[in-house]
């Protein structure tokens, strides 16, 4: 994945600075996120790369669903967390797109034949891509197998429920950049930080009690309920800027009580 350049950091780094003391809605703040949208879309491209070969316009899904995943981390991002934006954001861009196919799983049992058949179809279809360069048509698949059109169409409709491929599956098919390429659960490893910081956890949960009232409700409206500022503010009676202040605060605060 291309790392951003030090002036394109710091360039996120004002827009989001922006954002944040925005009116969400205006004219300022859309143009502000649309900004950092385009900016980071070659997360979503480097999110949807294991699903290139996809056809019937299915990799434009994709790469629509990826970019509501950005749009969202774009939302609920906040330097006050000091982590870089893209570790942020792929997991939101992941989840959209894991989303996308859940979604369009089967709800009863596939038969082994169509299960045999759909495999050999996939097989055959990245194969014959890598050889054209571009997404075959049903036809020239099916000549490829020495499979009748019907049983490739039939394939191709069980492909919409299963189209995942390997975790372990490389992302990239280059041989020139010495060294083996990146895993799919590389990005996407899901470690149990519980595990790791249970002291961490039990000093944070003393200092969230010291809080007042307004900061925990603003706390749990953010992160346990994943409101935006505007819709706390909306909730609470008060501007989107004052949730924006107590989070900043608040955060601090926090920050500071855990590495006393």
């Amino acid at each position: 994945m291309d790392q951003p350049s030090p002036d394109a950091r710091d360039i996120s780094r004002l827009l989001f600075e922006q954002l944040a003391d925005l009116e969400e809605g205006t004219a300022a703040f859309q143009y502000a996120r649309n900004t950092l949208v385009e900016a980071h879309m070659h997360l979503v491209r480097y999110a949807a790369r294991r699903y290139r070969t996809l056809r019937n316009g299915q990799f434009e899904d994709v790469l629509q669903v990826g970019t509501i995943g950005l749009i969202k981390a774009i939302e609920r991002f906040e330097l006050a967390r000091e982590v870089e934006f893209p570790a942020f954001a792929l997991p939101y861009i992941s989840g959209e797109i894991k989303r996308l196919f859940r979604d369009t799983t089967w709800s009863v049992q596939v038969p082994r034949r169509l299960k045999e058949l759909r495999s050999a179809v996939e097989a055959g279809h990245e194969d014959l891509a890598a050889r054209l360069d571009r997404s075959p048509t049903r036809a020239e698949l099916a000549r490829h197998l020495g499979l009748p059109r019907e049983e490739v169409a039939e394939a191709e409709i069980a492909a919409n429920g299963y189209n995942a491929g390997s975790l372990d599956a490389p992302l990239r098919n280059d041989s020139d950049s010495g060294g083996p390429a990146p895993a799919w659960s590389d990005i996407l490893r899901d470690e149990d930080g519980r595990l790791e910081h249970v002291e961490d956890l039990h000093a944070l949960a003393s200092l969230l009690a010291s809080l007042d009232d307004r900061r925990r409700t603003v706390l749990e409206l953010r992160y346990g309920q994943e409101l935006t500022q505007a819709q706390i503010g909306a909730r609470l009676g008060i501007s989107q800027m004052h949730v924006s202040r107590i989070l900043r605060s608040t955060l601090a605060e926090l920050r500071a009580g855990m590495l006393c």
